[in-house]
């Protein structure tokens, strides 16, 4: 039976892309939910790197399993890298889901003339082994085993198009394909996404890891 791996998300559309980016390793890949996992942590990072790692470890820790975690965003340009680090958490209390923040994202950026709407998609991944756990059949103990980071670039459009994607992807425009993200089939999406960019270099460590096991 194959060693577990917790992707530490609840989100099941960032389960689904992983499922697809990290097909061909030797793991079974299991999410909080299959786990039954409920707790938050608090990411209180002040980069995306310092969130990922405060996930990573703190879900290793609970669930006793190699974990990956990854934090990422969105940075516009016009708005000085915000929403950043609190991408998922924009506007605070007062925008409960990704249409508010998006509608948010575009309320401030209204005046902002198309040439200066640039902006880009960042991932930072962290695999972590738990300090008293070991990847059969004779891995050493290890905390980091990997971090790897990915960008994918584009403007932000006016307004929201297309049904696929979550959170800000119906107004993150790329140029190279004439669409937004989420009007993009998931096969090409995880082929030149922030999060495909990243774990492509994850998925090198993981192989890495069972071979030297």
């Amino acid at each position: 039976m194959a060693a577990q791996l917790l992707i530490a998300t609840g989100n099941p559309g960032k389960m689904r892309e992983y499922i697809d980016l990290l097909q061909g390793i030797p793991f079974e890949l299991v999410s909080l939910r299959d786990l039954g996992i409920t707790h938050e942590v608090e990411e209180t990072g002040e980069t995306f790197e310092e969130n990922a790692w405060l996930k990573a470890s703190e879900y290793a820790a609970i669930s006793g399993l190699l974990t990956l975690a990854d934090d990422s965003g969105l940075e516009v340009d016009a708005l000085s890298g915000e929403p950043g680090v609190r991408s998922a958490r924009y506007g605070g209390d007062s925008c409960t889901s990704d249409e508010d923040r998006v509608e948010l994202l575009l309320r401030n950026m209204k005046d902002v003339p198309w040439e200066e709407r640039g902006a880009r998609f960042r991932c930072v991944i962290v695999i972590v082994l738990p300090e008293d756990a070991k990847i059969p059949p004779k891995g050493e103990p290890s905390t980091l085993i990997a971090q790897a980071e990915g960008f994918a670039a584009g403007m932000i459009q006016y307004n929201p198009q297309g049904d696929d994607g979550f959170g800000y992807d119906p107004v993150f425009y790329l140029t190279s394909h004439d669409k937004t993200m989420a009007q993009l089939p998931l096969e090409v999406k995880n082929k030149i996404s922030h999060r495909a960019n990243a774990a492509q270099k994850a998925v090198e460590s993981l192989k890495k890891l069972t071979a030297d096991s």
